[in-house]
């Protein structure tokens, strides 16, 4: 079970107009299988991520990946918590494409913002959400989470009118997403709980995690 592409969404819990978006289009090549059809607490890790953002983003979820990418191939169509697909990011850009096309197709649906996050990072919950938004100012295109090594441009809050920026920077060839939070007036936070921020990329790496869920 995963999520069905949907018709218009309800809202759910406020009226910050905030969308959930997952990039769920990588190839999954160093787990050696679909990261996001792996058993995360008896149902896909992806279904499991929709779930947590349908609880906290009032303008719905939506999950970017091509029709040729194992997450759709596997999952789309076959039921679950409500998302909407978003297919139309450009061939080999990766997740900064998918980024541009899915901040494009929130904006699409009356969102004003989403939270952007990767298909590997079942420790995602409202608690992250709620800090990144509480961090967004007027002048502020983007908000993301930061430790002590790095940005995770993958656990962060974009404007939806910065999908004009990151379309240009995937038409320039830039494949980085750290490049748009180089191009956006963007807000750096260290968030409460690190937990949040780990994300799947070697069966081991699941393992670990199993132990730490609550």
């Amino acid at each position: 079970m995963v999520i069905a592409q949907t018709g218009p969404m309800t809202a759910q819990t406020n009226d910050r107009h905030l969308a959930g978006l997952v990039l769920a289009g990588g190839r999954s090549r160093r787990m050696g299988h679909n990261k996001a059809a792996m058993d995360w607490e008896g149902q896909p890790m992806l279904a499991s991520i929709v779930e947590v953002l349908n609880g906290c983003c009032d303008c719905g979820v939506f999950v970017a990946a091509s029709t040729g990418s194992p997450a759709y191939q596997e999952l789309h169509g076959t039921g679950g918590p409500p998302a909407q697909w978003v297919t139309g990011e450009q061939q080999g850009a990766g997740p900064l494409g998918g980024l541009a096309a899915g901040l494009a197709t929130a904006g699409e649906h009356g969102a004003e913002m989403a939270f952007v996050c990767a298909t590997d990072m079942p420790m995602i919950a409202p608690g992250l959400v709620a800090e990144l938004s509480a961090a967004m100012t007027e002048s502020t295109e983007a908000v993301v989470a930061h430790d002590a090594d790095r940005d995770h441009p993958m656990a962060a809050i974009y404007r939806v009118g910065a999908a004009s920026t990151v379309a240009a920077l995937v038409e320039s060839g830039e494949r980085r997403m750290t490049a748009a939070l180089d191009a956006l007036v963007t807000r750096r936070i260290t968030v409460s709980d690190p937990s949040w921020l780990i994300n799947v990329n070697a069966p081991e790496d699941l393992h670990r995690l199993r132990a730490l869920a609550p």
